[in-house]
């Protein structure tokens, strides 16, 4: 874990929370001595709840020494004795939090949360005595400012600068009522963010299910939906019943298919209030607080709202940049999406349908449209995306454009038995690292999409640290005789996962602050590049095979696919872009704006672009965990479709080599957009792959919004 993720995350504690465990604990705690396992990977049979906290504590304590050591060194700041020995303390807590912090998202349980509850205040606490340690800044800054007098290399200039501003914005410079002050609005926001998290999880997996009693009801439903509902229905003790739940591959094929309107807006309606609903879970008043928090602490900090803050240090460098980008995409997706409204409501006019196209309707007569205009079913195409067959599709690619191989791997202790884990190598057979992919939803796991790592690329005193990546997912589960089936959305969610899986995988530095690390708005290019493979014909022919015969995906439904690429694009840009500007919204406030209803607030934002009632944002207010379940993305969910010009951009040069498997492109994208990456800013490293600066036009044609 980078130290800038060890910020973001506030993964220390208060010293004074300390404790040395006692020598029996040591010898019984895996987190204390080297794995002795294949590759090192974390002995997970042997990792019990109980070895957390004194894990913590040890690392922790372990970390105020080290930190405690740089400040005492009286000989003069230099790049070894206070940048590299800050960059390298911390091993163990590291090491613990690599662990638990993944548990909580795929493993969750009463313990997990009761442990997250304890240790989240003291860990933003001493996260902030660090960051506002002046012996420690003091001696960063003398580096900082004799760095270009030192012979320091490229490397070690960079990480040195890295280090200074990341003090500098975490309020090193503060003294006084405002340390103070920054650090209370800290703890608050710390402990808002895991009850917003805790509240989504609940509303998601726990308080909502559409119980379904009669067969009647599940007309239009593709069978493999059923049989999955009806697995579910048993599993909570309801046999012959069926039974839909929030998570993705239960709501949305519900919504695409179901011919029942009125329980089609039961699920959506669950869906769409999660967090709304005035009960012990409601994040109204959480979203409030946390925008008006994050805008006061970032007053402290010189800047007038959280949004300037996060972007000054992003490619697109202010919100005014931003919110001008967004515009000139909406415009013209806003236009494509109200002609996909009136397509639709002709459909349902010429049905008999005495209604107007409502918000739950949508994905059910964009289906029928689809059908209509393209002769596509997604049922129809989703008997050949048999999840395996797909995985053995994107690791095709790889090899394909890098010469690496997947070997699935049995010694390696699991997290979850429902994962897998694959080693990775280089085509000369060299280690690389290890890759778990854990794919299907179950009621302890968040809900959505992401990659993550128990430990990361470095290289340490010449010898190379292998990582240690997992994507996680949440796809429909086999059920009975029938595979897990994939839609083409879900195709393109595991190749983009994947695709991060190889940032993680190939980076390649000297030091946690830098190696792999990119501005914010530059993360998605790595994950995105790999969606347009996934709807490549060439590579369609390779993984896309029907679960029952083994038969290709026949051209004619490839080309189906691909002439209906533009469909529906309109709703899928407007509702992305509308979560997109609903967050720029929430953080655009200063510190003196108060905002007393949630609802109301997101209600004017949208209207004020002009968002039409018949599509949601993306993400409403009380469930947009990406913003207010921790601060990574709070005024960067934009980054999605400003990394998209760039992906659109990078794969118009597969193509226009005339081979999308061109290996030069594929080695110079390696080399400067993925091992190399955080060697420089991330516009530098792009233009070292590209040539020149991105162009808009790739994504505009890609959506049918030229």
């Amino acid at each position: 874990m980078n130290k800038l993720f060890s910020f973001l995350l506030a993964v220390m504690v208060l010293a004074s929370a300390c404790q040395t465990p006692t020598k029996t604990t040591e010898n019984m705690n895996p987190f204390f001595s080297e794995y002795e396992t294949p590759f090192q990977t974390p002995p997970f049979d042997l990792i019990k709840v109980e070895h957390y906290m004194p894990a913590f504590e040890q690392g922790m304590q372990e970390q105020v020494d080290e930190i405690a050591t740089i400040v005492a060194n009286t000989n003069e700041a230099n790049f070894e004795n206070t940048i590299l020995a800050y960059d390298r303390s911390g091993a163990l807590l590291d090491k613990v939090s690599s662990v638990y912090f993944n548990m909580q998202s795929t493993d969750n349980s009463d313990e997990i949360q009761e442990i997250a509850r304890v240790i989240t205040p003291l860990l933003t606490k001493h996260s902030d005595n660090i960051s506002m340690n002046m012996a420690l800044f003091t001696k960063v800054k003398a580096v900082y400012e004799r760095r270009n007098d030192m012979n320091l290399t490229a490397a070690q200039k960079r990480v040195t600068e890295k280090y200074y501003n990341d003090f500098v914005r975490n309020g090193a410079e503060l003294t006084g009522d405002a340390q103070t002050q920054l650090k209370k609005l800290n703890e608050e926001l710390s402990k808002l963010q895991l009850q917003f998290s805790e509240n989504q999880l609940a509303e998601t997996n726990k308080n909502f299910k559409l119980v379904v009693d009669k067969k009647a009801d599940l007309a239009g439903l593709p069978a493999g939906v059923i049989s999955a509902a009806a697995e579910v229905a048993t599993d909570n003790g309801m046999e012959g019943k069926w039974v839909f739940t929030l998570q993705k591959p239960s709501l949305i094929p519900f919504l695409q298919y179901a011919d029942n309107r009125d329980l089609r807006e039961q699920i959506y309606r669950g869906y769409f209030m999660r967090g709304n609903n005035d009960n012990e879970f409601d994040n109204k008043d959480i979203a409030r607080k946390m925008a008006m928090f994050r805008s006061q602490k970032v007053k402290l900090l010189g800047y007038d709202t959280h949004a300037a803050y996060a972007i000054d240090v992003n490619m697109a460098k202010t919100p005014e940049n931003v919110d001008e980008f967004l515009m000139g995409l909406w415009k013209p997706a806003l236009i494509v999406a109200k002609q996909e409204l009136k397509e639709m409501q002709k459909i349902i006019d010429r049905e008999g349908g005495n209604f107007e196209l409502q918000s739950w309707d949508w994905w059910y007569y964009a289906e029928k449209l689809r059908k209509e205009k393209y002769d596509l079913d997604e049922s129809e195409i989703t008997p050949y995306f048999q999840l395996g067959n797909v995985r053995d599709g994107m690791f095709w690619v790889a090899q394909k454009l890098y010469g690496i191989t997947f070997t699935p791997v049995s010694n390696i202790q699991l997290y979850n038995p429902e994962a897998e884990v694959f080693e990775v190598k280089e085509a000369n057979g060299e280690h690389i690292g290890l890759l778990y992919l854990d794919y299907h939803p179950r009621a302890s796991k968040r809900p959505g999409a992401w990659q993550t790592s128990f430990r990361e690329s470095i290289t340490m005193d010449g010898e190379k640290v292998s990582p240690l990546v997992s994507v996680v997912c949440n796809f429909t589960k086999p059920t009975g005789d029938l595979p897990s089936l994939l839609t083409f959305d879900e195709v393109s969610t595991l190749f983009h996962e994947f695709g991060h899986a190889l940032h993680a995988l190939f980076t390649a530095g000297e030091f946690h602050r830098t190696a792999g690390v990119v501005p914010q708005d530059y993360v998605e290019l790595p994950s995105q590049i790999m969606e347009n493979w996934a709807a490549e014909p060439q590579v369609m022919r390779h993984y896309a095979r029907h679960y029952k015969t083994g038969e290709v995906i026949p051209n004619n439904l490839i080309e189906k696919i691909q002439k209906s690429g533009h469909f529906n694009q309109g709703f899928v840009t407007v509702e992305y872009l509308a979560a997109s500007l609903l967050d720029l919204s929430w953080h655009n406030l200063k510190a003196d704006e108060n905002i007393e209803n949630s609802l109301e607030f997101e209600q004017q934002a949208m209207d004020n672009i002009g968002l039409i009632e018949e599509i949601i944002p993306r993400y409403r207010s009380t469930y947009f965990s990406h913003i207010f379940s921790s601060d990574y993305y709070a005024a960067g969910y934009y980054v999605y479709i400003w990394a998209a010009v760039l992906d659109s951009d990078a794969f118009d040069a597969f193509k226009q080599s005339g081979d999308i498997f061109n290996t030069e492109l594929a080695q110079k994208f390696r080399k400067h957009c993925l091992s190399e990456c955080g060697d420089d800013e991330g516009m530098v490293q792009y233009r070292k792959f590209r040539g020149q600066d991105p162009s808009l036009q790739p994504l505009l044609i890609k959506r049918g919004l030229n």
